[in-house]
């Protein structure tokens, strides 16, 4: 006999969980107590949010939920930013979530709340563990749910009564989902259509990838020199250095990329929903037909014709529908389409536009593009000036980690994640001041466990996102975009962290390679000019 929370963490080491991000409560009191002595290493966040976030996180590295513990009521709700993340950007992820005594139900008791109204919409199941006996079926049925199709995030309430119980049990087997795969049919179908285009471009995005799946797009790629694209925020799909590389298709989106993809005949989406970001508002394809080659390749069988009729829908991952097409005898080239699309790229991003003010995201997104390391891990969030970073960086696999989601203040605790899955490898967040400081509490975990993690904030005292639509919409009528900044480099020193100030583009390099060859948390506050916007676009500043 052992106690159910026992039982649980025993569940959580049959699943090879190694981590798990959380906030403690006394509502699972009985968890923590079983974590003491088990294989599963908890990370304390300062916010749920941040827990939560970097339990996301965790599941877009490894392809396998990221686990993440809160009490009940606000922990909760707060923990719904890193949910509502998992849920957009399709990452599998388990929030489990302290919940009243069973005999209190109903009764509106202390921090009481409804999960399944209140996740219902956003999450792929929830639940509440009523027996204690029945924690290995549930623990098993969450791992497929959050794994399975599209991905995405799963909620299991944990009566705080329950968790003391007593129970016989074992934990059950390691889950593995099964891969959808595309009948002969559908191969034969996309063989034809694709030898019968003169100008088809590959998208890549979604989730269910790994690095051999990355491996098997660049043979298809190399073998017909067909251009490949990606969608908003999944560059590290395809290897940007590529001489097949398109770019990406999501924010201000290279003008002649768009182009290309609305003279397309066969348009090949591989893996993605191509929601509202990649598909430039819902503007780019036709809906419901698009009245060209569209071929939707995607492991979710209800996303494929949601919003787009595809002339060949397949319901298969990404990894399945390559290989399968890899074996067949498709034919084709379309080498002079490659060669157009990659000089468009480079034409695109190759030389930033030079900035305005003394430090300019220009100058640092080239100066980090030709000196970070190799593999180095690059995280933001949402904010203007992640535009650059989209843009001009150049990503591989497993260097990316950003929320298709729009979230501001994911870079931080998704950098925490990162650091601890890879602790040899340099993780660099980029966050801008309003970003930051919706999950800057969570700095205090980096320094904690000593993570090498570098923050970049990039300081222009607004919210330059809304700033900038402010001033397109309302023109001089500046309205709660404003914000009185700390010194962060004499906040993060207060951490015990290496931190320094930048003020003029000509220090960055030297300030950036203290911080790179520096062991350890480190931070650098750059001090922008809020005029300078976006990639070649200025706005006036009223104060």
């Amino acid at each position: 006999m052992s106690s159910a929370g026992q039982l649980l963490v025993s569940c959580l080491e049959a699943q090879g969980v190694d981590r798990a991000f959380c906030v403690p409560g006394e509502s699972y009191l009985a968890v923590l107590d079983a974590m003491y002595n088990s294989k599963v290493e908890t990370v304390v966040a300062r916010h749920e949010s941040g827990a939560a976030i970097m339990a996301e996180a965790d599941g877009k590295m490894t392809g396998r939920p990221g686990v993440c513990f809160v009490t009940r009521g606000p922990g909760a709700t707060n923990a719904s930013a890193g949910v509502h993340i998992a849920r957009q950007d399709s990452t599998p992820m388990v929030l489990f979530v302290g919940q009243i005594g069973r005999d209190m139900r109903g009764r509106e008791a202390f921090q009481e709340m409804d999960y399944r109204a209140f996740y219902g919409s956003v999450a792929k199941w929830v639940e509440e563990v009523d027996r204690p006996e029945r924690i290995p079926e549930i623990v098993s049925h969450a791992w497929h749910i959050a794994m399975s199709g599209r991905p995405g995030p799963v909620v299991i309430a944990l009566p705080e009564d329950m968790l003391r119980d007593e129970v016989a049990g074992a934990a059950g087997p390691y889950v593995e989902v099964a891969e959808p795969a595309p009948t002969p049919e559908q191969v034969d179908a996309f063989t034809t259509l694709l030898g019968n285009s003169k100008s088809p471009i590959i998208i890549a995005g979604g989730s269910r990838w790994d690095e051999t799946t990355c491996l098997l797009l660049r043979e298809l790629s190399e073998r017909l020199n067909i251009p490949v694209a990606t969608s908003f925020r999944r560059q590290y799909l395809f290897d940007a250095v590529h001489s097949n590389y398109a770019g990406d298709v999501g924010i201000a989106i290279n003008p002649e990329l768009r182009k290309r993809i609305t003279a397309s005949d066969a348009v090949v989406l591989l893996g993605c929903r191509f929601s509202e970001m990649p598909s430039q508002g819902y503007e780019l394809l036709d809906i419901p037909g698009s009245g060209k080659g569209l071929v939707h390749v995607h492991p979710g069988a209800e996303e494929i014709g949601r919003i787009y009729v595809p002339e060949i829908g397949i319901n298969s991952a990404a990894s399945a529908f390559l290989n399968a097409v890899l074996q067949s005898d498709i034919k084709g080239s379309w080498k002079s389409e490659c060669e157009s699309a990659n000089r468009s790229y480079h034409d695109w991003t190759d030389n930033p536009a030079a900035g305005i003010g003394s430090v300019t995201m220009s100058h640092t997104v080239s100066v980090l593009r030709d000196r970070l390391p190799e593999n180095a891990i690059l995280t933001n969030g949402a904010g203007n000036y992640a535009g650059w970073a989209n843009r001009f960086y150049r990503y591989s696999w497993g260097t990316q980690l950003a929320p298709t989601s729009g979230s501001m203040g994911y870079g931080l605790p998704a950098a925490v994640a990162a650091a601890k899955r890879y602790p040899d490898r340099t993780v660099v967040v980029m966050a801008g001041d309003g970003c930051f400081q919706m999950t800057c509490q969570e700095f205090g975990v980096v320094c904690e466990h000593d993570l090498n993690v570098k923050v970049i904030v990039c300081d222009n005292s607004i919210y330059g996102t809304i700033r900038m639509h402010q001033e397109r919409d309302y023109p001089g009528r500046v309205s709660a975009t404003n914000m009185r900044n700390p010194d962060f480099a004499a906040w993060a020193s207060s951490y015990g962290a290496f931190a320094a100030t930048v003020e003029a583009d000509a220090d960055f390099s030297e300030r950036l390679d203290e911080i790179i060859g520096h062991k350890g948390p480190a931070l650098l506050h750059l001090k922008l000019d809020a005029r300078d916007i976006a990639p070649g676009k200025t706005i006036p500043v009223k104060v």
